[in-house]
């Protein structure tokens, strides 16, 4: 399946509807995980899911990861998108406060959240979904979207989930 995934093409600059984002993710991620499957190195598993998160929702602008690199900094990973921030300390912005909490940040509206680091001005909203592996944060999944409100609570669970079973797992080399 290197071809990435069998989905239709939509189009990135409109946002479909809520339903049609998640009728689409719900499609996706048993491609999504019949691509992993077996794989055991953390760089290749979030190259991988950046990659095909990207495919499966167009709703992003960004898509990727940060990694915890010291104490309280995150760094750039694999990714999809404009360049993204290099580093982002705990104490600032939504990446930051995902790591930090070790909460899924679901944020409507990134202009309404205090300390918001703009590493694309066109992000409107922003999903952010910690990666802790064996009760250590490793890294955080970032999407970016230049819609407000793009990513609802349904799609949230459903990648913290992913997130969770593809990371979470012994065997998985950091």
């Amino acid at each position: 399946m290197s071809e990435g995934i069998d989905l239709e093409e939509l189009a990135r600059d409109v946002l479909a509807p809520e339903n049609v984002r998640l009728d689409r993710l719900e499609r996706a991620l048993p491609q999504i995980r019949s691509v992993l499957e077996g794989e055991d190195d953390a760089v290749a598993l979030q190259a991988s899911l950046a990659c095909l998160l990207w495919e499966a929702m167009p709703q992003t602008n960004w898509c990727g990861f940060y990694r915890r690199v010291g104490p309280a900094m995150l760094a750039v990973g694999p990714y999809q998108g404009k360049m993204g921030c290099l580093r982002v300390a705990f104490d600032r912005g939504v990446c930051g406060a995902a790591a930090r909490t070790q909460a899924v940040q679901r944020v409507a509206d990134v202009q309404a959240f205090a300390g918001h680091v703009a590493c694309d001005d066109r992000t409107r909203s922003e999903l952010v979904v910690p990666v802790v592996s064996q009760g250590d944060l490793r890294a955080v999944l970032d999407l970016d979207s230049p819609f407000l409100d793009a990513f609802g609570s349904e799609e949230s669970a459903l990648l913290e989930a992913l997130i969770r079973e593809t990371f979470d797992r012994p065997g998985v080399v950091w």
